[in-house]
Protein backbone atom coordinates (compact mmCIF):
# COMPACT_ATOMS: atom_id res chain seq x y z
CA UNK A 1 0.00 0.00 0.00
CA UNK A 2 1.56 3.25 -0.93
CA UNK A 3 2.17 5.68 1.66
CA UNK A 4 2.45 10.00 0.96
CA UNK A 5 5.24 11.01 2.97
CA UNK A 6 4.65 14.98 1.50
CA UNK A 7 1.40 15.51 -0.11
CA UNK A 8 0.16 18.81 -1.90
CA UNK A 9 -0.90 21.45 0.16
CA UNK A 10 -4.53 22.78 -1.02
CA UNK A 11 -4.39 26.07 -2.62
CA UNK A 12 -7.03 28.42 -4.06
CA UNK A 13 -7.42 28.23 -8.11
CA UNK A 14 -5.04 30.28 -9.90
CA UNK A 15 -6.96 30.77 -13.22
CA UNK A 16 -9.02 33.52 -13.09
CA UNK A 17 -13.16 32.08 -13.44
CA UNK A 18 -13.86 34.44 -16.49
CA UNK A 19 -10.49 33.27 -18.07
CA UNK A 20 -12.70 31.32 -20.72
CA UNK A 21 -15.18 34.24 -21.60
CA UNK A 22 -11.87 36.71 -21.85
CA UNK A 23 -10.18 34.93 -24.24
CA UNK A 24 -13.24 34.03 -26.54
CA UNK A 25 -13.90 38.27 -26.39
CA UNK A 26 -10.10 38.41 -27.52
CA UNK A 27 -10.39 36.22 -30.42
CA UNK A 28 -14.08 37.45 -31.29
CA UNK A 29 -11.76 41.25 -31.67
CA UNK A 30 -8.60 39.52 -33.38
CA UNK A 31 -11.05 37.82 -35.86
CA UNK A 32 -13.37 41.18 -36.15
CA UNK A 33 -10.84 44.02 -36.57
CA UNK A 34 -7.87 42.00 -37.31
CA UNK A 35 -4.34 43.78 -37.26
CA UNK A 36 -5.25 46.49 -36.05
CA UNK A 37 -6.25 44.73 -32.83
CA UNK A 38 -3.30 42.99 -32.64
CA UNK A 39 -1.20 46.31 -32.51
CA UNK A 40 -3.30 47.48 -29.46
CA UNK A 41 -2.89 44.24 -27.38
CA UNK A 42 0.41 44.13 -28.04
CA UNK A 43 0.87 47.66 -26.87
CA UNK A 44 -1.49 46.93 -24.02
CA UNK A 45 -0.39 43.83 -23.22
CA UNK A 46 3.59 44.00 -23.92
CA UNK A 47 4.06 48.15 -24.59
CA UNK A 48 5.27 47.33 -27.93
CA UNK A 49 4.38 49.35 -30.47
CA UNK A 50 7.16 49.04 -33.00
CA UNK A 51 6.80 46.96 -36.48
CA UNK A 52 5.39 43.21 -35.79
CA UNK A 53 7.03 41.54 -38.37
CA UNK A 54 10.47 40.69 -37.86
CA UNK A 55 12.87 42.00 -41.00
CA UNK A 56 15.91 40.05 -42.31
CA UNK A 57 17.78 43.19 -40.52
CA UNK A 58 16.56 42.96 -37.30
CA UNK A 59 17.46 38.88 -36.97
CA UNK A 60 21.17 39.43 -38.66
CA UNK A 61 21.25 42.55 -35.60
CA UNK A 62 20.25 40.01 -33.22
CA UNK A 63 22.68 36.98 -33.99
CA UNK A 64 25.49 39.54 -34.46
CA UNK A 65 24.83 40.75 -30.86
CA UNK A 66 25.05 37.05 -29.17
CA UNK A 67 28.17 35.89 -27.88
CA UNK A 68 29.84 32.84 -30.73
CA UNK A 69 29.83 30.17 -27.91
CA UNK A 70 26.26 30.97 -27.32
CA UNK A 71 25.47 30.58 -31.25
CA UNK A 72 27.69 27.71 -31.33
CA UNK A 73 25.37 25.70 -28.69
CA UNK A 74 21.74 26.59 -30.23
CA UNK A 75 23.44 25.02 -33.47
CA UNK A 76 24.45 21.97 -31.89
CA UNK A 77 21.41 21.47 -29.59
CA UNK A 78 19.58 22.34 -33.47
CA UNK A 79 21.48 19.57 -35.12
CA UNK A 80 19.95 16.87 -32.04
CA UNK A 81 16.62 17.63 -32.77
CA UNK A 82 16.70 18.21 -36.80
CA UNK A 83 18.55 14.40 -36.66
CA UNK A 84 16.21 13.23 -33.93
CA UNK A 85 12.72 14.38 -36.15
CA UNK A 86 14.32 13.57 -39.44
CA UNK A 87 14.77 9.79 -37.77
CA UNK A 88 11.02 9.78 -37.10
CA UNK A 89 9.79 11.27 -40.43
CA UNK A 90 11.90 8.22 -42.02
CA UNK A 91 9.94 5.77 -39.41
CA UNK A 92 6.67 5.85 -41.08
CA UNK A 93 6.80 5.77 -44.91
CA UNK A 94 3.94 6.09 -47.61
CA UNK A 95 2.76 2.57 -49.07
CA UNK A 96 0.51 0.80 -51.16
CA UNK A 97 -1.11 -2.75 -51.03
CA UNK A 98 -3.44 -5.01 -53.22
CA UNK A 99 -6.05 -4.88 -50.39
CA UNK A 100 -8.26 -7.72 -52.97
CA UNK A 101 -7.31 -8.73 -56.29
CA UNK A 102 -7.46 -5.63 -58.87
CA UNK A 103 -8.46 -3.27 -55.18
CA UNK A 104 -5.09 -1.15 -54.47
CA UNK A 105 -4.85 1.02 -51.54
CA UNK A 106 -2.29 3.34 -49.47
CA UNK A 107 -1.87 6.14 -48.01
CA UNK A 108 0.99 8.97 -48.86
CA UNK A 109 2.65 11.67 -46.41
CA UNK A 110 1.67 15.32 -46.95
CA UNK A 111 3.04 17.88 -44.64
CA UNK A 112 0.65 20.60 -43.69
CA UNK A 113 1.14 24.00 -45.53
CA UNK A 114 1.55 26.83 -42.66
CA UNK A 115 2.56 25.88 -38.99
CA UNK A 116 2.39 28.32 -36.41
CA UNK A 117 4.85 28.09 -33.70
CA UNK A 118 4.15 30.26 -30.37
CA UNK A 119 7.35 30.48 -28.34
CA UNK A 120 6.74 32.52 -25.08
CA UNK A 121 9.34 34.48 -23.66
CA UNK A 122 8.44 36.07 -20.03
CA UNK A 123 10.69 35.06 -16.92
CA UNK A 124 13.24 33.30 -19.41
CA UNK A 125 13.92 33.47 -23.16
CA UNK A 126 12.83 29.68 -24.05
CA UNK A 127 15.31 29.14 -27.07
CA UNK A 128 14.73 25.37 -26.54
CA UNK A 129 11.02 26.04 -27.47
CA UNK A 130 11.99 27.72 -30.43
CA UNK A 131 13.84 25.20 -31.23
CA UNK A 132 11.82 22.17 -31.12
CA UNK A 133 8.79 23.15 -32.63
CA UNK A 134 10.22 25.09 -35.55
CA UNK A 135 12.75 22.39 -36.34
CA UNK A 136 10.27 19.93 -36.45
CA UNK A 137 7.94 21.51 -39.23
CA UNK A 138 10.87 22.37 -41.38
CA UNK A 139 12.14 18.68 -41.00
CA UNK A 140 8.52 17.86 -41.83
CA UNK A 141 8.71 19.99 -45.12
CA UNK A 142 5.88 22.72 -43.94
CA UNK A 143 5.84 24.85 -46.72
CA UNK A 144 5.53 27.63 -44.46
CA UNK A 145 6.37 28.26 -40.63
CA UNK A 146 5.33 31.72 -38.69
CA UNK A 147 6.65 31.69 -35.78
CA UNK A 148 5.20 34.33 -32.93
CA UNK A 149 7.16 35.64 -29.74
CA UNK A 150 6.50 38.82 -27.60
CA UNK A 151 7.87 41.74 -28.45
CA UNK A 152 8.58 44.17 -25.32
CA UNK A 153 9.22 47.93 -25.42
CA UNK A 154 11.87 46.89 -22.46
CA UNK A 155 14.16 44.52 -24.69
CA UNK A 156 13.32 46.51 -27.83
CA UNK A 157 11.51 43.35 -29.36
CA UNK A 158 11.89 39.92 -29.58
CA UNK A 159 14.31 38.33 -27.73
CA UNK A 160 17.52 38.40 -29.82
CA UNK A 161 18.21 35.23 -28.49
CA UNK A 162 14.65 33.57 -29.94
CA UNK A 163 14.99 35.30 -32.87
CA UNK A 164 18.36 33.80 -33.70
CA UNK A 165 17.27 30.30 -32.49
CA UNK A 166 13.80 30.18 -35.12
CA UNK A 167 15.87 31.53 -37.80
CA UNK A 168 18.87 28.57 -37.03
CA UNK A 169 15.85 26.07 -36.98
CA UNK A 170 14.50 26.95 -40.17
CA UNK A 171 11.50 29.98 -39.43
CA UNK A 172 10.11 31.40 -42.66
CA UNK A 173 8.24 34.42 -40.76
CA UNK A 174 8.64 35.38 -37.29
CA UNK A 175 5.88 37.81 -35.60
CA UNK A 176 7.09 40.18 -32.57
CA UNK A 177 3.54 39.29 -30.25
CA UNK A 178 2.83 36.91 -27.37
CA UNK A 179 -0.47 35.78 -25.64
CA UNK A 180 -3.86 35.55 -27.16
CA UNK A 181 -3.20 38.37 -29.91
CA UNK A 182 -0.15 36.17 -30.91
CA UNK A 183 -2.35 32.63 -31.14
CA UNK A 184 -5.48 34.68 -33.14
CA UNK A 185 -2.81 35.99 -35.56
CA UNK A 186 -1.14 32.60 -36.04
CA UNK A 187 -4.59 30.91 -36.48
CA UNK A 188 -6.32 33.88 -38.61
CA UNK A 189 -3.08 34.26 -40.92
CA UNK A 190 -2.66 38.45 -39.59
CA UNK A 191 0.47 39.85 -41.07
CA UNK A 192 0.72 36.86 -43.17
CA UNK A 193 -2.13 36.32 -45.00
CA UNK A 194 -1.17 32.69 -44.27
CA UNK A 195 -3.27 31.11 -41.95
CA UNK A 196 -2.56 28.40 -39.48
CA UNK A 197 -2.83 24.35 -40.29
CA UNK A 198 -1.89 24.14 -37.10
CA UNK A 199 -0.15 25.56 -33.64
CA UNK A 200 2.04 24.30 -32.01
CA UNK A 201 4.04 25.53 -28.27
CA UNK A 202 4.27 25.82 -25.20
CA UNK A 203 2.50 29.53 -23.16
CA UNK A 204 0.62 30.40 -20.40
CA UNK A 205 -2.91 29.87 -19.26
CA UNK A 206 -4.50 32.48 -21.96
CA UNK A 207 -2.07 30.90 -24.74
CA UNK A 208 -3.75 26.91 -24.17
CA UNK A 209 -7.06 28.63 -23.56
CA UNK A 210 -6.97 30.04 -27.48
CA UNK A 211 -5.47 27.01 -28.36
CA UNK A 212 -8.25 25.38 -26.88
CA UNK A 213 -10.93 27.74 -28.53
CA UNK A 214 -9.31 27.55 -31.70
CA UNK A 215 -9.01 23.15 -32.34
CA UNK A 216 -11.17 22.08 -35.19
CA UNK A 217 -11.02 25.49 -37.12
CA UNK A 218 -7.14 24.61 -36.69
CA UNK A 219 -5.16 22.04 -35.16
CA UNK A 220 -3.20 21.89 -32.37
CA UNK A 221 -0.02 20.00 -30.47
CA UNK A 222 -2.23 19.80 -27.47
CA UNK A 223 -4.07 21.81 -24.81
CA UNK A 224 -1.19 22.12 -22.14
CA UNK A 225 -1.07 22.54 -18.68
CA UNK A 226 1.90 23.09 -16.12
CA UNK A 227 4.94 21.79 -16.60
CA UNK A 228 5.27 18.42 -14.58
CA UNK A 229 8.11 15.73 -13.43
CA UNK A 230 8.11 12.57 -11.46
CA UNK A 231 11.26 10.62 -10.95
CA UNK A 232 10.90 7.27 -10.00
CA UNK A 233 13.57 5.77 -7.84
CA UNK A 234 14.65 2.70 -5.11
CA UNK A 235 17.56 2.92 -2.69
CA UNK A 236 20.10 2.86 -5.09
CA UNK A 237 19.51 6.51 -5.98
CA UNK A 238 21.66 9.33 -4.68
CA UNK A 239 19.59 11.98 -2.87
CA UNK A 240 21.71 14.59 -3.45
CA UNK A 241 20.80 14.25 -7.62
CA UNK A 242 17.01 13.41 -7.16
CA UNK A 243 16.49 16.34 -4.93
CA UNK A 244 18.35 18.79 -7.63
CA UNK A 245 16.71 17.78 -10.49
CA UNK A 246 13.54 17.89 -8.52
CA UNK A 247 14.15 21.58 -7.67
CA UNK A 248 15.01 21.83 -11.73
CA UNK A 249 11.47 21.53 -12.64
CA UNK A 250 9.52 23.10 -10.09
CA UNK A 251 12.03 26.34 -11.37
CA UNK A 252 9.55 26.24 -13.84
CA UNK A 253 6.58 27.72 -12.18
CA UNK A 254 4.28 28.42 -8.64
CA UNK A 255 1.85 26.02 -10.25
CA UNK A 256 4.66 23.46 -11.48
CA UNK A 257 4.22 19.78 -9.69
CA UNK A 258 7.06 16.99 -9.42
CA UNK A 259 7.02 14.05 -7.83
CA UNK A 260 8.99 11.23 -6.41
CA UNK A 261 7.75 8.02 -5.85
CA UNK A 262 10.64 5.18 -4.03
CA UNK A 263 10.59 2.17 -2.65
CA UNK A 264 12.91 3.48 0.16
CA UNK A 265 11.88 5.58 3.26
CA UNK A 266 14.98 6.26 3.37
CA UNK A 267 15.56 7.98 0.40
CA UNK A 268 12.20 9.43 0.46
CA UNK A 269 13.07 11.37 3.90
CA UNK A 270 16.64 12.37 2.89
CA UNK A 271 14.73 14.29 -0.33
CA UNK A 272 12.13 15.72 1.89
CA UNK A 273 14.92 17.19 3.80
CA UNK A 274 17.18 18.60 0.95
CA UNK A 275 14.75 19.66 -1.45
CA UNK A 276 13.76 22.96 0.41
CA UNK A 277 16.83 24.14 1.06
CA UNK A 278 18.41 23.39 -2.69
CA UNK A 279 15.34 25.58 -3.88
CA UNK A 280 15.99 28.66 -1.82
CA UNK A 281 19.15 28.51 -3.11
CA UNK A 282 17.95 29.04 -6.45
CA UNK A 283 18.04 33.21 -7.55
CA UNK A 284 14.65 34.21 -8.41
CA UNK A 285 12.59 34.39 -10.78
CA UNK A 286 13.61 30.51 -9.53
CA UNK A 287 13.72 30.73 -6.23
CA UNK A 288 10.12 31.90 -5.58
CA UNK A 289 8.88 29.44 -8.17
CA UNK A 290 10.88 26.56 -6.60
CA UNK A 291 9.46 27.14 -3.50
CA UNK A 292 6.11 27.35 -4.23
CA UNK A 293 5.54 24.75 -6.31
CA UNK A 294 7.31 21.76 -4.04
CA UNK A 295 5.16 23.58 -0.95
CA UNK A 296 2.03 23.32 -3.11
CA UNK A 297 2.14 20.31 -5.47
CA UNK A 298 5.11 18.73 -4.63
CA UNK A 299 4.37 15.00 -3.90
CA UNK A 300 7.05 11.82 -2.26
CA UNK A 301 4.78 8.24 -2.03
CA UNK A 302 6.45 5.19 -0.43
CA UNK A 303 5.52 2.20 -2.40
CA UNK A 304 6.18 -1.24 -1.40
CA UNK A 305 7.18 -3.01 -4.29
CA UNK A 306 8.40 -1.34 -7.87
CA UNK A 307 5.50 -2.96 -9.36
CA UNK A 308 3.31 -0.86 -7.11
CA UNK A 309 6.07 2.37 -7.72
CA UNK A 310 5.62 1.88 -11.89
CA UNK A 311 1.68 1.71 -11.52
CA UNK A 312 1.45 4.81 -9.42
CA UNK A 313 3.82 6.24 -12.24
CA UNK A 314 1.09 5.22 -15.42
CA UNK A 315 -1.43 6.23 -13.12
CA UNK A 316 -0.05 9.75 -12.72
CA UNK A 317 1.13 9.70 -16.69
CA UNK A 318 3.42 12.56 -16.12
CA UNK A 319 4.99 14.91 -18.56
CA UNK A 320 8.67 14.11 -17.72
CA UNK A 321 9.52 10.64 -15.95
CA UNK A 322 12.93 10.09 -14.47
CA UNK A 323 14.25 6.35 -13.52
CA UNK A 324 17.18 5.91 -10.98
CA UNK A 325 16.61 2.64 -10.17
CA UNK A 326 18.00 -1.00 -10.56
CA UNK A 327 17.11 -2.96 -13.64
CA UNK A 328 16.63 -0.37 -15.95
CA UNK A 329 15.14 -2.88 -18.84
CA UNK A 330 12.76 -4.22 -16.83
CA UNK A 331 11.46 -0.47 -16.07
CA UNK A 332 11.36 0.65 -19.61
CA UNK A 333 9.20 -2.30 -20.80
CA UNK A 334 6.82 -2.36 -18.33
CA UNK A 335 6.01 1.66 -18.24
CA UNK A 336 3.66 2.61 -20.79
CA UNK A 337 2.15 6.48 -19.33
CA UNK A 338 4.55 9.55 -19.31
CA UNK A 339 5.23 12.20 -22.10
CA UNK A 340 9.23 11.58 -22.21
CA UNK A 341 11.70 9.17 -20.93
CA UNK A 342 14.92 9.79 -19.30
CA UNK A 343 16.16 6.28 -18.19
CA UNK A 344 19.25 6.42 -15.45
CA UNK A 345 21.10 8.36 -13.09
CA UNK A 346 22.58 10.34 -16.08
CA UNK A 347 19.60 11.24 -17.97
CA UNK A 348 18.19 14.26 -16.39
CA UNK A 349 15.23 16.55 -17.89
CA UNK A 350 17.14 18.98 -18.58
CA UNK A 351 18.84 17.73 -21.58
CA UNK A 352 15.38 16.66 -22.97
CA UNK A 353 14.33 20.25 -22.07
CA UNK A 354 17.22 21.56 -24.19
CA UNK A 355 19.49 20.06 -26.22
CA UNK A 356 19.32 16.17 -26.21
CA UNK A 357 17.02 15.99 -29.46
CA UNK A 358 13.48 14.17 -28.30
CA UNK A 359 10.84 16.93 -28.50
CA UNK A 360 10.21 19.19 -25.17
CA UNK A 361 6.89 19.74 -26.23
CA UNK A 362 4.55 17.06 -23.94
CA UNK A 363 1.39 15.93 -23.09
CA UNK A 364 0.37 17.31 -19.30
CA UNK A 365 -2.75 16.85 -17.00
CA UNK A 366 -2.49 13.38 -17.94
CA UNK A 367 -2.81 13.30 -21.37
CA UNK A 368 0.02 11.33 -21.69
CA UNK A 369 -2.42 7.92 -21.35
CA UNK A 370 -3.64 8.68 -24.71
CA UNK A 371 -1.05 10.44 -26.84
CA UNK A 372 2.60 11.83 -26.99
CA UNK A 373 4.58 14.80 -27.40
CA UNK A 374 5.14 16.82 -30.45
CA UNK A 375 6.89 15.49 -33.15
CA UNK A 376 7.51 15.54 -37.05
CA UNK A 377 4.66 13.93 -37.60
CA UNK A 378 2.05 16.39 -36.24
CA UNK A 379 2.86 18.54 -39.16
CA UNK A 380 2.30 15.27 -41.20
CA UNK A 381 -1.22 14.33 -42.74
CA UNK A 382 -1.46 10.52 -43.54
CA UNK A 383 -3.88 10.78 -47.03
CA UNK A 384 -5.56 7.50 -48.03
CA UNK A 385 -6.20 6.50 -51.67
CA UNK A 386 -7.92 3.31 -53.33
CA UNK A 387 -7.86 2.63 -56.74
CA UNK A 388 -10.07 -0.20 -58.12
CA UNK A 389 -10.46 -2.57 -61.37
CA UNK A 390 -13.69 -2.87 -63.22
CA UNK A 391 -13.51 -6.67 -61.53
CA UNK A 392 -13.15 -5.42 -58.49
CA UNK A 393 -15.52 -2.60 -58.07
CA UNK A 394 -18.35 -4.99 -59.01
CA UNK A 395 -17.07 -7.39 -55.86
CA UNK A 396 -16.94 -4.73 -53.87
CA UNK A 397 -20.51 -2.87 -55.10
CA UNK A 398 -22.22 -6.22 -54.37
CA UNK A 399 -20.28 -6.52 -50.90
CA UNK A 400 -20.92 -2.52 -50.04
CA UNK A 401 -24.42 -2.61 -51.03
CA UNK A 402 -25.80 -5.40 -48.65
CA UNK A 403 -23.83 -3.39 -46.09
CA UNK A 404 -25.91 -0.40 -46.66
CA UNK A 405 -29.00 -2.01 -47.16
CA UNK A 406 -28.55 -3.55 -44.03
CA UNK A 407 -27.79 -0.36 -42.17
CA UNK A 408 -30.81 1.43 -44.27
CA UNK A 409 -28.80 3.51 -46.32
CA UNK A 410 -30.17 2.89 -49.74
CA UNK A 411 -28.47 5.90 -51.25
CA UNK A 412 -25.26 4.16 -50.39
CA UNK A 413 -26.49 0.92 -51.73
CA UNK A 414 -27.02 2.40 -54.75
CA UNK A 415 -24.08 4.30 -55.93
CA UNK A 416 -22.24 0.87 -55.00
CA UNK A 417 -25.15 -1.03 -57.56
CA UNK A 418 -24.18 1.24 -60.11
CA UNK A 419 -20.24 -0.39 -59.93
CA UNK A 420 -21.56 -4.05 -59.41
CA UNK A 421 -24.01 -3.65 -62.45
CA UNK A 422 -21.43 -1.84 -64.58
Amino acid sequence: MATHIKSPSPTAARESEDLAARVEDLLDSLRSDGEERARELAREFDQWDGPIVVDRDTIAEARASLAPTLLDDIAAAHRHIRDFATAQLASLQPFEIEVAPGLRAGHRLVPVSVSGCYVPAGRFAHIASALMSVTTSAVAGVGTTVVASPATDARGGVHPAILAAADIAGADIILGLGGVQAIGALAFGLFTGKPADILVGPGNSYVAEAKRQLFGEVGIDAVAGPTESMIAADHTADAHRVAVDLVGQAEHGVDSPVWLVTTSRELADDVARLVPGLADDLTEPGRTSALTAWEDHGEIILADTREEAAAICDEYAPEHLQIMTEDLPWWHQRLTNYGSLFLGPEATVTFGDKSAGPNHILPTKRAARYTGGLNVLKFVKQLTYQELTPEAAQIQGELSARISRYEGMEGHARSADLRAEA
